[in-house]
């Protein structure tokens, strides 16, 4: 049986802590980022109640009261009272409350207790008040708060400025981490990850990562080992791109600009003054998003293929390190590694130079330009390709009308496979129009016969599949049995089936 046991506790006037916390907030003292955390904030503090702070646990700060056996006194001091204040007898009559302080109620005083308050030391001068906190939404009472309340309290007064006695200027709220389900992590449930096993198998940078790119502003994170395989992978790709430059770079000859260079330093520039922008307003996701973008897709999958039979790996290497640089926040350890394995730096550390700024000058609009174009005539003969199920290392002939790539002719016969002219292409076949151009490829007449079967044979199977779903949506004992999802599925299938008919069917007319 369990029985209520009422007994005496200790309390906090909150009102008046909270007042002072609420007008900080308020007049932006404090800022509260995102700002959807606000009425939160708001929530809490106006309804605010007094604070019990006894708690009945082995350890923590005791209460710093005691009672005197003798005459029945309570003496509250910061420090170990030798004799009753009242009756004068000695320390033996006294004894200490045996009651804890509440966690938090400990943690509120963190920020200036650790800094040697109440003495006016160096680092209490320096450190306080700190720039920026970053927490989770789930103890933005239960520990901002107390930390806003205890600090203003403690720190202020004797003239100190308002601004100064705030524990921190911004409040960055992030949200909880959850399983692939969505569900909050839980003992009970099982659920729970073990962060030391997950870096282990994936690496500390790719779990980094993979959290980064999920932690868009107020809303939760959802931790799942997709995003696990693909921080991994992403971290294995920059550390093969290091490697194939390491391996080159003594074989590296001096070449001149090219538009190529050109392009990346402009990409490497737009990607600086994107990764700043989002770091000073604490979008970190983004931040994670454009620096994926720029290595995987514009570094590895372009440049390095551009830059290949130039000979001019010191230059690449130069990019490579600025790359480096503005990773080095969101994945510290494999650009640590890596930045003393392109050169013998002793001493040194990439946390330590200039983060990568946006220079204006080195925006190139033509170069960029230039490049797109040629990025998009690849894609499209390789789609093409693709479209047709031809043999991606079949050297074949090709047309494009509409844009000059006549410098890039030499790439695009390496990359796509196509010994692309100028001329114009023709109305049927093997076609790709675009916004700015029209490419087309000559397709082999044994190619064109072996697409036409298999095309025929998925024609066949489509037409079959939309039969198989009509006769069981057309089955009212089906119906009346199936859950209500299953019956939906199958519809959804049925509409994917007729677009891919009629594409399959338009090959074949053309």
């Amino acid at each position: 049986m369990v029985e209520p046991l009422v007994s005496k506790q200790w309390f906090v006037r909150t009102k008046p802590l909270a007042e002072k916390a609420i007008a900080a907030v308020d007049e932006k003292r404090i800022e509260i980022v995102p700002e959807v955390w606000l009425k939160t904030w708001n929530e809490w503090m106006l309804n605010i109640r007094d604070w019990c702070i006894s708690r009945q646990l082995w350890w923590g700060h005791r209460i710093p009261v005691w009672y005197c056996d003798a005459c029945g006194e309570t003496i509250i001091t910061r420090e170990d009272p030798t004799e009753c204040s009242k009756c004068g007898c000695g320390s033996a009559a006294l004894r200490q409350d045996p009651d804890v302080l509440d966690t938090w109620f400990s943690s509120g005083l963190w920020p200036f207790s650790t800094l040697g308050w109440p003495d006016k030391t160096d680092d209490l001068k320096h450190f306080y008040p700190t720039t920026t906190l970053i927490t989770g939404f789930d103890i933005l009472f239960f520990w901002v708060a107390r930390m806003a309340m205890l600090g203003i309290e403690f720190m202020g007064g004797d003239g100190v400025p308002l601004e100064q006695s705030v524990p921190f200027r911004q409040v960055y709220i992030h949200g909880l981490v959850r399983d692939a389900d969505k569900q909050k992590m839980s003992k009970t449930k099982g659920n729970v990850i073990d962060p030391l096993v997950v870096t282990e198998e994936y690496g500390t940078d790719a779990v980094r990562m993979a959290l980064l790119l999920g932690a868009a502003p107020g809303t939760d994170i959802v931790f799942s080992p997709e995003r696990l395989d693909s921080a991994r992978a992403f971290a294995n790709k920059i550390w093969n791109a290091a490697r194939f430059i390491l391996t080159n770079q003594g074989e590296s000859v001096a070449a001149p600009d090219r538009v190529e260079d050109r392009w990346i330093a402009s990409r490497l520039n737009q990607c600086a003054k994107q990764m700043n922008q989002a770091i000073e307003t604490f979008r970190y996701h983004e931040a994670a998003q454009t620096i994926w973008h720029f290595i995987w897709d514009d570094f590895c999958d372009w440049y390095i293929e551009l830059k290949k039979d130039s000979g001019d790996w010191e230059r690449i290497r130069k990019v490579f390190e600025q790359t480096l640089a503005l990773l080095h926040p969101l994945m510290p350890f494999i650009t640590e590694e890596l930045w003393h394995r392109f050169a013998e730096r002793e001493g040194e550390s990439v946390s330590l130079q200039a983060y990568p700024q946006y220079d204006e000058k080195l925006d190139d609009p033509k170069a960029e330009a230039e490049i797109q174009l040629l990025q998009d005539v690849v894609s499209s003969l390789r789609n093409l390709r693709a479209d047709l199920s031809l043999d991606p290392k079949l050297p074949l002939d090709g047309l494009i009308n509409g844009a000059d790539v006549s410098p890039h002719y030499a790439v695009i016969r390496k990359l796509a496979k196509v010994n692309l002219e100028l001329g114009e292409t023709p109305k049927s076949g093997a076609v790709k129009s675009m916004s700015g151009f029209t490419v087309s490829i000559n397709v082999p007449a044994a190619q064109l016969e072996k697409q036409r079967v298999r095309l025929e044979k998925e024609r066949d199977q489509l037409v079959k599949n939309i039969a198989n779903s009509d006769r069981q949506l057309n089955d009212e004992v089906f119906l009346g049995k199936a859950p209500q999802k299953v019956v939906d599925s199958i519809r959804a299938k049925k509409v994917e089936y007729e677009s891919q008919l009629q594409k399959v069917q338009d090959s074949l007319n053309s």
